[in-house]
């Protein structure tokens, strides 16, 4: 059984919006066992959407949709369903009189365009909407030839949390007693740092061939990932052919695997922090704030991150950080011996246990033959002592980028750094 998800919004076209329903029902699907064969998104266009549900009718057998099911007249994800299968729409009695309630208890008026969301295809079940206005629907259209036998589709709003709340409440349960659901997938991301995505593929070539569980590749911002999935009766099953694979896989990768599923380079140094019962503090310069932003995005950052500073002018690493004026006319900001004055700096100021500078030039412009666009200069101070190194980005990418690596590649420093100095670990 195969499964297909449709996107409706001409804004998800025009890029206004990330597709992150798609990504979601995704994983929903994964975790029922459904097999999951294609993604698309059309437009706000009753041509289009009639085509695009016609077309996938004849090749699956479960379409989700998700947005178009709003009062206004550029929602048309029902009637172009209904049209799409000669169907006519039906008013729902119901559905109208707890439309109004709901706009009525919040105080606002309710416009008699609204009365378009009480219409569903004749035969179509009301798929409930607890926490907004649009209802969806499932249904199974009459039997026709091209159809998949047995077709249905599902409606949702492209609100995410009312389409979250509508999966949970009716959906999931009617795909499981359907008879839908086949087996379960589970999956596991493992994330690297300090290894490109080709070298790790070429590491790992004989475990990338495998069907169950499989594994695949994916980069980012310095970031390499491998999600690993398996199939089978039930999610106990599949984590237990998961667990010798990744065991195989980090003992291949060694130190350069950092951590699994929704672990972060930050997380995972603030957890060392945690259980070593120290602290840390940050000082930048050309990230600006954003490594000081990774840290706390992090729940319960304060237990190891007492704070830091974004020393950009040279008045600010000599007035906050204490580097010495001589310092920075002799070897410029940009350089090992600032970067340690800057991390001696502010673990001297926070009083925290370890400290990380960064300073570089992020571009596009202020660069030279000799410093050039890319180039970074990473402290980190400790117990045991501070040290420097230069890194080079090169330019080709940009200055956001750039910032990002530096953030990453300072973090995964530290994390290094603290896996080889003993702590008291609590």
């Amino acid at each position: 059984m195969s499964a297909e998800i449709l996107c409706i919004g001409t804004e998800l076209l025009l890029g206004n919006i990330t597709n992150g329903n798609a990504r979601w029902l995704a994983e929903q699907l994964a975790a029922l066992g459904i097999a999951h064969q294609r993604q698309s998104v059309v437009g706000d266009n009753r041509t289009r959407l009639m085509a695009a549900v016609r077309e996938v009718a004849g090749r699956c057998r479960v379409l989700i949709t998700t947005g178009g099911l709003g009062p206004t007249p550029d929602d048309l994800t029902t009637e172009a369903i209904a049209a799409a299968f000669d169907t006519p729409l039906v008013e729902h009695p119901e559905i109208w009189a707890d439309i109004q309630a709901r706009i009525g208890a919040r105080g606002r008026f309710c416009s008699p365009s609204n009365r378009k969301q009480a219409f569903l295809p004749a035969g179509a079940a009301v798929l409930p909407n607890p926490t907004g206005t649009a209802p969806g629907m499932i249904w199974t259209p009459p039997a026709a030839p091209g159809i998949q036998p047995g077709f249905t589709v599902l409606t949702f709003p492209g609100v995410p949390s009312e389409m979250e709340a509508m999966w949970f409440a009716t959906a999931e349960p009617w795909l499981r007693s359907a008879g839908l659901a086949d087996g379960v997938f589970a999956s596991r991301m493992l994330r690297f740092w300090g290894v490109s995505e080709s070298a790790l593929a070429e590491q790992m070539a004989d475990l990338l061939a495998l069907e169950n569980p499989t594994v695949a590749p994916y980069a980012g911002a310095g970031e390499v990932k491998l999600r690993l999935t398996a199939r089978a009766g039930s999610v106990a099953e599949a984590q237990i052919l998961l667990a010798p694979l990744e065991a195989q896989i980090r003992v291949r990768s060694g130190r350069a695997c950092f951590g699994v599923d929704d672990d972060s380079l930050a997380s995972v140094v603030l957890e060392q922090m945690r259980r070593r019962g120290e602290t840390m503090a940050v000082a930048e310069s050309c990230t600006g704030g954003g490594l000081g932003a990774a840290l706390a995005a992090v729940p319960g950052a304060s237990d190891g991150f007492v704070g830091g500073v974004i020393a950009y002018a040279n008045s600010i690493k000599q007035a906050l950080l204490g580097v010495p004026q001589a310092l920075l006319e002799s070897q410029g900001a940009v350089s090992d011996s600032v970067a340690i004055a800057m991390a001696e700096g502010a673990r001297r100021a926070t009083g925290a246990t370890w400290a990380i500078a960064v300073t570089g030039i992020a571009g596009p412009g202020g660069g030279s033959t000799e410093k050039p666009v890319g180039l970074v200069h990473i402290a980190i101070a400790g117990p045991d002592g501070c040290s420097s190194e230069a890194v080079r980005f090169g330019a080709t990418r940009g200055r956001v980028w750039i910032q990002r690596l530096t953030s990453g590649e300072a973090l995964n420093r530290l994390r290094l750094r603290l896996a080889d100095c003993p702590g008291a670990q609590l």
